[in-house]
């Protein structure tokens, strides 16, 4: 059995310190000894994917403790956490938050937490999906257009400030396919442009 201490901060100025200090309380207090310390400094905006989070849940092994200060340290958004909570919870690795005194494991109380999380997450996204189309439905009454106006093309913004030098290089030989490659366009637009 593996016991992992798993720290994330958002910024350099946040002190993982902190965090340490009170996981090794929690530790002691509970007999735990930690065999491995995992830190970083990531937004948790970023998908657990792209973090050490991901690869570390992968090696983690039934019997395994996971623990962390607060549930908040694993994602910012519910469902990213149901989806590890869920994960921890199928694969025998028990969850330890410190500050909230939740365990996850493989009982009725962690799959009835889990599933009062789960509900919380969905009825946050059914929230921010609402707000969204109020918002736009108000928008509209408005009288205010929404997405982006017609022939507004931010690229074509970009190719028009360059077409004296692109319009030189293709009569001096380079393709057509060549300058929509280096400006990052299409050869449909990079058509376009040169033939206008």
């Amino acid at each position: 059995m593996a016991v992992v201490a798993y720290l994330r901060v958002s910024t350099e100025k946040q002190f993982l310190e902190n965090q340490k200090e009170e996981i090794v309380r929690f530790a002691e207090k509970n007999g735990l000894k930690i065999d491995k310390w995992y830190m970083e400094t990531v937004s948790g905006k970023v998908s657990t994917k792209e973090r050490k989070l991901a690869g570390l849940l992968d090696r983690m092994k039934p019997g395994d403790c996971l623990i962390v200060t607060e549930i908040s340290r694993l994602s910012r958004t519910l469902l990213e956490i149901m989806t590890i909570l869920n994960s921890c919870i199928k694969k025998g690795v028990v969850l330890y938050s410190t500050k909230e005194g939740y365990v996850f494991q493989n009982d009725i109380n962690s799959k009835v937490l889990g599933f009062a999380f789960g509900l919380m997450a969905e009825i946050e996204r059914n929230l921010i999906s609402m707000r969204t189309k109020e918002a736009l439905a108000r928008r509209r009454n408005e009288g205010k257009h929404l997405g982006r106006k017609k022939g507004d093309m931010p690229k074509m913004k970009i190719l028009n400030e360059h077409k004296r030098q692109l319009v030189r290089d293709h009569e001096r030989g380079k393709s057509c396919a060549a300058l929509a490659r280096q400006m990052g366009v299409s050869r449909t637009t990079m058509f376009r442009l040169l033939n206008h």
